[in-house]
């Protein structure tokens, strides 16, 4: 479902004049290797998965993928002496007829074997493939940060090459919806909260069972897919699991300042960093800031855990393994997990609000550049800030429990709006976000509702 945007780009440089090289790039489960796929299916070629294993056994490896999937028997039994001698044999053998697609998935790992390999890659590309016309070169990487300073990064020997680019991200609340059709607005959302836009997580909650059955079965069972997820996901990609275990569980149960994080985790200041710095890299934990128009200060920076599944693994899963293990995963929820939802959930819901509000904006014709984000300070603390050029700026109160009625919330935002630092004059506009619109609650000038109708209506 989705990434319609993404497949057309890819379509496009396959159905252009020229050669093209596409980074592709974000977190792992997000959805790459399928997107390579799908659209090789119609554009067909050679596609190539990295892993953690010397050079030599990877070129084998790809030479035998190259004689399969080119139909040249005699590849298979070539040892090369290097990338370079390996990718100029398979793009000579590659029909004349059309372009050769030359997908290296998980690219970070091919480097890592072979630090050279980019550099290889830059010689061939200046040297013959950009010049021939005849070739899509795809490097694809989970590694956010390595993609970004070892293909993309101005010291790149590869820098400036790329003809496009594409940094894959979630599935939009929109698409993740569209996984449970069925399903009522609130269920959805719950859905997202836990499972974000990732679709394999999404998949994995079945139509057929209620939200409280599918995490049960999906992510509390001890032999569900999802049981064990985070640990996979750290353990592939990390060492010293254990310190950012500490860093993810803190972040999940509501530590956010560098100081704090040190303190609860028992790791130095000067080495946090690098956990953070680690876990950023992934997609897996988000900086953020006080949103007000103006550069904020590295004092004002509060650390978030960006992935839905890893912030309610590690709020609800991890503390409670020895339980889950010995009572099982329904008297875990019962008892564990369902009396704190909907105070978990509000915090999600902020998230939810945030991401909702360009298509509310799409749907108002708003046509100015804008940021959103949120604001805190030692006196208040805003859900949604929206930033806008045209001189507004959109102040919002996120409600996903009681509200407590019209007159109260419209009291709290009032007091809310007062207390921003209204640094260039703009208007501000007051917005609640509520899972149910109280009765009678319409929207004025003074203040305008929202609620799930609202965030999940078609822009």
């Amino acid at each position: 479902m989705g990434r319609h945007r993404e497949l057309q780009l890819l379509t496009d440089a396959y159905e252009g004049g020229g050669s093209a090289f596409i980074p592709i790039y974000g977190r792992r489960r997000i959805g790459k290797s399928e997107l390579i796929l799908r659209f090789m299916r119609d554009a067909p070629g050679l596609y190539f998965l990295g892993k953690t294993a010397p050079a030599a056994l990877q070129l084998r490896e790809l030479m035998r993928e190259a004689s399969r999937a080119l139909g040249e028997p005699l590849l298979a039994e070539v040892t090369p002496g290097g990338w370079k001698e390996a990718l100029e044999l398979i793009v000579e053998r590659a029909p004349r007829d059309r372009k050769l697609v030359l997908a290296l998935d998980e690219f970070q790992w091919m480097a890592q074997a072979s630090p050279e390999l980019p550099s290889v890659l830059q010689e061939l590309w200046d040297r013959k493939w950009k010049r021939s016309g005849k070739v899509v070169l795809i490097l694809c990487g989970s590694f956010i940060g390595f993609m970004e300073r070892e293909v993309l990064g101005r010291a790149s020997p590869l820098f400036g090459r790329r003809t496009g680019q594409i940094l894959l991200g979630p599935l939009s609340h929109l698409e993740a919806a569209e996984f449970h059709p069925r399903w009522s607005l609130q269920d959805r959302a719950r859905a997202f909260f836990v499972c974000g836009g990732v679709p394999l997580y999404l998949e994995m909650f079945q139509a057929s069972r209620s939200f409280e059955q599918n995490v049960e079965h999906a992510i509390l069972d001890e032999h569900s897919p999802l049981f064990r997820e985070p640990d996979f996901l750290l353990r592939e990609e990390l060492r010293e699991v254990e310190s950012y275990y500490a860093v993810l569980l803190a972040l999940a149960t509501g530590t956010a300042v560098h100081k704090d994080l040190a303190a609860r985790t028992q790791i130095a200041e000067r080495s946090l960093g690098y956990y953070l710095k680690q876990l950023e890299g992934l997609g897996y934990v988000e900086r953020r800031y006080p949103l007000t128009g103006t550069k904020p200060t590295a004092r004002s920076v509060r650390y978030g855990v960006a992935d839905p599944l890893l912030r309610f693994w590690f709020r609800f899963v991890f503390p409670n393994l020895t339980f889950i293990q010995q009572q099982g995963p329904s008297r875990t929820f019962r008892e564990l997990i369902r009396p704190q939802l909907d105070a978990y959930f509000g915090l999600c819901f902020e998230g939810l609000c945030r991401q909702a509000l360009p298509y509310i904006y799409r749907r108002e014709r708003v046509s100015a550049a804008y940021e959103v984000g949120q604001y805190w300070d030692r006196h208040a603390q805003i859900d949604l800030v929206g930033l806008r050029d045209d001189g507004v700026t959109d102040l919002g109160e996120c409600k996903w429990g009681a509200s407590g009625g019209k007159k109260a919330l419209t009291a709290e935002l009032m007091a809310k709006l007062a207390a921003y630092p209204n640094r260039r004059g703009a208007t501000l506009v007051a917005r609640a976000f509520v899972r149910k619109r109280p009765a009678r609650a319409t929207s004025d000038d003074r203040l305008r509702w929202h609620d799930l109708d609202d965030l999940y209506a078609k822009p």
